[in-house]
């Protein structure tokens, strides 16, 4: 049955979940728990409906009408402020419900499958841009955070000018971005342009890297946090917002600063340190988002199923969306060990989330042009909720990949890149394998620190875990069979991870000169798709069969050989079968309802 709206009793529940207990109970801290997660996620997917009944006011048919007005769905952020989607970004320490990276993806999941503009919004632009204040703030910089955000206002952030040049202020050609210098009370004095983030509209507090040293010094830059109620008459001011339908656009914000005193109390963290302080924070965004694009490509491969098992005979195109799922799966999986990371091992995060961040998107755009080649020149046609998920989701992934700070893949790769030499040289097939609990969604793990996070910490869990899989599954090679294949895979991509070793090793040394760009991009590249096998390999081995076609190695097999193809890495002949039986489940879980990710939860009918 098609929910048209939510009930009066479904949004009183909403409305008691915004309330949060705070930091503590009655018997001490609150401890990071799944089950609780998964409840409030189920309760938003319920709340929110049924995405292709088109009387749903939070279904596919309002957000493209949304999209087409130019206009955000009221209706839809009203349900979400009376659920209390904001005390999902505030930690528990702070009065919230923020525990762990991968609960709060499971939380958000079910509004990105519906709207990624709308959950970027909502969802991850207020943690993204309040890390800092996790992190580096003082105790009261904390609460003032928190309340505004557990009050529905919004935290903006700042970037700094990546260099710009502005040539068109009344001052000529003048650097692009915050300064500041020292104020004789021990703050500082602010000066200068810059752009804030996206969905930074409407923000009171202001997340701001104001550069305090050289340009290209490491420690260039202070972060601080202003608030807006105390800026000057115009300080802050839009920018100008897209007017064409149907490519709804937040407005932009730019803020212009002269001589304003921060006091020494907003310094987030000492001076000179807040690019170190941006590295640490960005992992949680450069794991979080990417967790959150699956389940929106999730919405864009049930729309096709829905649309092929009506419009396309069987035969190669049902082969490739049994691939589109595995590529899911396999997303799935490296995400949501880059989440977990974050928590159980905080200081050796920043590259595995960095690989996430550059290869997850790139995966996605590939699924969803297979997809587009499956639907044809339907996939843009908005009268129907089927075809028109998968051309909303082509606009609006690239622009969510990028993050808070609008870089994109080359974000991924200027964090890997430094780590090749030292990786290969001290870590790969040295260190030992790392707890199991790592590769389970349900294992109860420490809450997330954003303050214990590390930005250059050393080690490479998950080429660890690689070579101890490879090493446990080589008994099964050439025997036949599904796990045969996955054996000789596993070697296959231990055998590049050598070969990776060989060529990172070779790279200029610091003080060398500078990395050949066009090696070292291609590196990244093969790297990364060698972390996402060993996450797809390490996520299989910590099954414990309550889901039977989880526990199969069908879906191991088919997203590995994907992988190893995009390497050019040896590919054994797929055993008979795997294809039709990743397309079997692929086509149950639309049938039954369940999501295309490893939770495989209950969707609104």
């Amino acid at each position: 049955m098609a929910v048209a709206a939510a009930t009066t009793r479904d949004l009183a529940v909403a409305g008691d979940l915004a309330r949060p207990s705070g930091p503590s109970g009655p018997s001490g801290p609150v401890a990071p728990s799944a089950a609780d997660a998964d409840r409030r996620a189920a309760r938003l997917e319920m709340l929110l409906g049924d995405p292709y009944a088109p009387d749903n006011p939070h279904g596919l048919t309002a957000l493209f009408d949304a999209d087409t007005r130019g206009r955000p769905p009221e209706q839809t952020h009203l349900l979400l402020e009376r659920f209390g989607l904001s005390a999902e970004c505030v930690p528990v320490a702070d009065g919230g419900r923020l525990t762990r990276a991968d609960l709060l993806a499971r939380v958000l999941r079910p509004l990105f499958r519906r709207d990624v503009a709308l959950g970027t919004a909502r969802g991850t632009a207020p943690v993204l841009a309040a890390g800092p204040v996790w992190a580096a703030g003082s105790p009261d910089r904390r609460a003032d955070t928190a309340a505004l955000l557990l009050g529905g206002g919004r935290v903006g952030l700042v970037p700094h000018g990546h260099g710009r040049t502005d040539s068109a202020g009344p001052h000529g050609s003048t650097p692009y971005g915050i300064t500041a210098r020292p104020a004789p009370d021990g703050g500082l004095l602010l000066e200068g342009r810059a752009e804030a983030a996206p969905d930074a509209t409407g923000a009171r507090l202001y997340v701001v890297q104001a550069r305090t040293g050289p340009a290209h010094s490491p420690h260039s830059h202070t972060a601080v946090l202003l608030d807006g109620e105390r800026l000057a008459p115009r300080a802050v001011r839009e920018t100008g917002r897209a007017t064409s339908p149907g490519r709804l656009r937040l407005p932009r914000t730019e803020l212009e600063l002269h001589d304003h005193a921060v006091p020494h109390d907003a310094f987030l963290g000492p001076v000179g340190e807040g690019v170190p302080l941006a590295l640490r924070t960005q992992q949680v965004g450069h794991a979080l988002v990417p967790a959150l694009l699956v389940a929106a490509a999730d919405t864009a491969l049930r729309s096709a199923v829905r649309a092929a098992a009506i419009t396309v005979p069987p035969g190669r195109p049902h082969r490739r969306l049994a691939g589109v799922f595995a590529d899911i799966l396999a997303c799935d999986s490296f995400s949501g060990v880059a989440l977990r990371a974050l928590s159980l091992l905080p200081a050796q995060a920043q590259v595995p989330a960095a690989a996430v961040h550059y290869l997850v998107p790139a995966l996605l755009r590939e699924d969803l042009e297979a997809l587009a080649c499956v639907l044809g020149a339907r996939r843009h046609d908005r009268a129907s909720a089927h075809h028109g998920a998968l051309g909303r989701l082509m606009q609006a992934l690239p622009l969510a990949a990028c993050g808070p700070a609008r870089t994109g893949a080359a974000d991924g790769q200027a964090v890997i890149a430094p780590h090749l030499r030292p990786l290969a040289e001290h870590s790969w097939f040295t260190e030992p394998e790392p707890e199991p609990t790592l590769f389970r969604g349900g294992a109860d793990l420490p809450a997330l620190d954003f303050a214990s996070l590390a930005a250059a910490g050393r080690g490479d869990f998950l080429a660890a875990s690689l070579s101890g899989s490879a090493a446990r599954f080589a008994e099964f090679r050439g025997v036949g069979g599904h796990t045969a294949a996955l054996a000789e895979l596993a070697q296959s991509l231990v055998t590049e991870l050598h070969a990776l070793r060989a060529r990172c090793r070779a790279l200029p040394g610091p003080g060398a000169g500078p990395l050949p760009v066009a090696a070292v991009c291609a590196l990244v590249d093969r790297y990364a798709l060698v972390l996402a096998a060993a996450a797809v390999l390490g996520v299989w081995e910590s099954q414990d069969g309550a889901d039977p076609f989880l526990a199969a190695p069908a879906w191991p097999v088919l997203a590995l050989s994907r992988i190893a193809r995009r390497l050019g890495a040896p590919v054994p002949p797929l055993p008979q079968g795997v294809e039709e039986l990743v397309h079997h489940e692929l086509v149950r879980r639309c049938h039954e309802h369940l999501s295309y990710d490893l939770d495989a939860t209950e969707l609104a009918p």
